[in-house]
């Protein structure tokens, strides 16, 4: 008999309002409605349709947990019976070589984030090896709490501890956002976030599909790289490092996690696997990355109202730079304030004294370079200098409009994207049409496609327009990355970086219209191209970020 709650519809099913009493608007984007994506094993798996993050909808009530593991007769381990927390989870073989190992690699990635004694508080089931790992390690006190206990108010405010560990219990959360609002109010200032998380974005989840051994009753929410930072961004944290959860596993281990789980394809092949290896061969280890994945966040203040940096490069731009002020200065941002970065690169047109004329304007920061290093060169140094939550690029030419801001930035103030791409062409790929050189036109135009296509196919991504001068990001996105490129080059560089690191951009039409070279536009046709094919294939091998230490 299949769960009270397995549904019938098809993938197709539009979208749903949560209308039952324990049913809540999404704890990041507030968005209320859900999309219903498909049934595993009797788990309604459903997605908002705001910020993408996943979800099962509606949450299943206590009974529905011993029905789904009952499915699975095997409900011991070596004749013991499986030990259960509050929540009716079943723990995953908490005292096992693989579970200690990770505890050992969870105290380092605390002590890599500065945290290198002090109080800490633990959220983890009981018997978790984290804790005697952490007292051994020199931690003046550990803290053990489980989710529930902390749901229910056993801890109090408290401003005391220098790092929260949460080890694979967010997701279990009945509301997400509280819980992290609680772990906030008991880190002090500047403390540190370590928790671990199954990843909707793991290998193990694409490559086993419905066969993933996360869908789970117990597990309420599933978390990508980008949702992740987004709940914790939202909720007083910021320099969010995430990282996949390399585990040193043996078959022994598998094949006891297989045991607490319903019978799939995959658990019986495990089984079967461990039946037919050899005894010595059962404890073998291997590392490799798994279904989880580790993050590590700092509280930080948050401010009142969000600031936007619009960082301006301009270089020879006298007959467009003063219209764009007059239209940037007017320009009011919804739910933002905004600062405006002018990086002027030593003109030659007399562009540097008509910038000089903004530095007494309270909106208004100056950046005087020697000499001109490239418009890659000058917006990164307009990000140095950047102090907004969010960051946008403004060339200082007329081909984009500002009145697109609006729906660029309100993605990313209502915490649904992370990093928007302002796509130039709505569908069509003719985005330049010179009157004076149509055949110039047209080169340009099957370049754009060539190069789009090669950094999708290198990066496995749709994007349709990712080398557009909008990009808008917050500020955290940035947070262990490094950039070299100094020409357009660093358009590929920081799509790349980004997309690497986890962000899929969000990308929305945008009004242009392109300016010819007789007008200004600054790529050099030959050059640039060469330098172009050389990022595309250098960021895909080469490592992109630095871990915090």
């Amino acid at each position: 008999m299949p769960p009270p709650f397995l549904s019938t519809q098809s993938s197709s099913r539009p979208l749903i309002k949560a209308g039952t009493a324990t049913e809540k608007a999404c704890p990041i984007c507030g968005d209320e409605h859900r999309s219903y994506l498909f049934v595993v094993r009797g788990l309604p798996i459903c997605q908002c349709p705001g910020c993408g993050l996943v979800m099962l909808s509606p949450q299943p009530s206590p009974s529905d947990f011993d029905t789904f593991y009952n499915y699975s007769p095997v409900l011991t381990v070596n004749g013991q019976p499986l030990a259960v927390d509050g929540s009716g989870s079943r723990l995953q073989c908490a005292d096992s070589e693989t579970e200690r190992d990770a505890a050992r690699r969870y105290v380092q990635a605390l002590k890599n984030r500065g945290v290198e004694k002090g109080r800490v508080l633990l959220i983890a089931p009981l018997g978790h090896p984290f804790a005697s790992e952490a007292k051994s390690s020199g931690y003046d006190t550990v803290q053990h709490l489980s989710i529930r206990e902390l749901e229910e108010g056993i801890l109090e405010r408290h401003d005391g501890f220098d790092a929260v560990v949460v080890c694979h219990q967010l997701e279990k959360a009945a509301d997400a956002a509280e819980t992290i609002g609680r772990i906030k109010d008991a880190i002090r200032p500047g403390g540190v976030l370590l928790l671990t998380t199954p990843s909707i974005a793991s290998w193990p989840r694409n490559f086993l599909g419905d066969q993933w051994t996360e869908w789970r009753p117990e597990n309420r929410f599933y978390f990508s790289p980008d949702t992740i930072q987004s709940i914790l961004l939202k909720n007083g944290f910021a320099k969010v490092w995430v990282t996949p959860d390399r585990r040193q596993y043996s078959l022994r281990h598998i094949y006891r996690r297989a045991l607490t789980m319903p019978q799939t394809l995959l658990t019986r092949a495990v089984r079967l696997l461990y039946r037919l290896t050899p005894g010595p061969f059962r404890d073998m280890t291997m590392r490799f990355a798994c279904s989880g994945m580790i993050v590590s966040a700092t509280r930080e203040a948050q401010r009142s109202r969000p600031l936007c940096s619009i960082v301006l490069p301009a270089y020879n731009e006298k007959n467009t730079i003063a219209e764009l002020m007059k239209g940037l200065l007017a320009k009011q941002i919804p739910g933002a304030d905004k600062e405006i970065i002018i990086v002027e690169s030593n003109s030659k047109d007399g562009t540097r004294e008509l910038v000089e004329e903004y530095r007494s304007h309270p909106e208004v920061r100056i950046v005087l370079q020697e000499k001109p290093r490239g418009k890659g060169n000058a917006v990164r140094a307009g990000f140095e200098h950047a102090l907004g939550d969010i960051l946008m690029i403004q060339d200082a030419d007329l081909e984009y409009d500002l009145n697109d801001y609006d729906a660029l930035v309100e993605p990313i103030l209502n915490y649904r994207a992370a990093f928007v791409l302002g796509a130039r062409h709505g569908g069509s790929w003719k985005m330049r049409k010179f009157n004076d050189n149509s055949g110039l036109a047209t080169y340009l135009n099957i370049g754009h496609v060539f190069f789009t296509q090669l950094v999708n196919t290198l990066y496995r991504q749709r994007m349709g327009d990712p080398f557009t001068m909008y990009k808008v990001l917050r500020r955290d996105c940035l947070y262990g990355l490094t950039f070299e490129c100094n020409r357009f080059d660093f358009d590929f560089e920081l799509v790349i970086k980004l997309v690497r690191k986890g962000y899929t951009p969000l990308e929305l039409p945008v009004n242009y219209r392109s300016r010819s070279f007789k007008e200004g536009k600054k790529v050099r046709m030959f050059r640039d191209p060469i330098s172009w094919i050389w990022a595309s294939f250098k960021y895909r091998f080469v490592k992109i970020s630095k871990p915090p230490h």
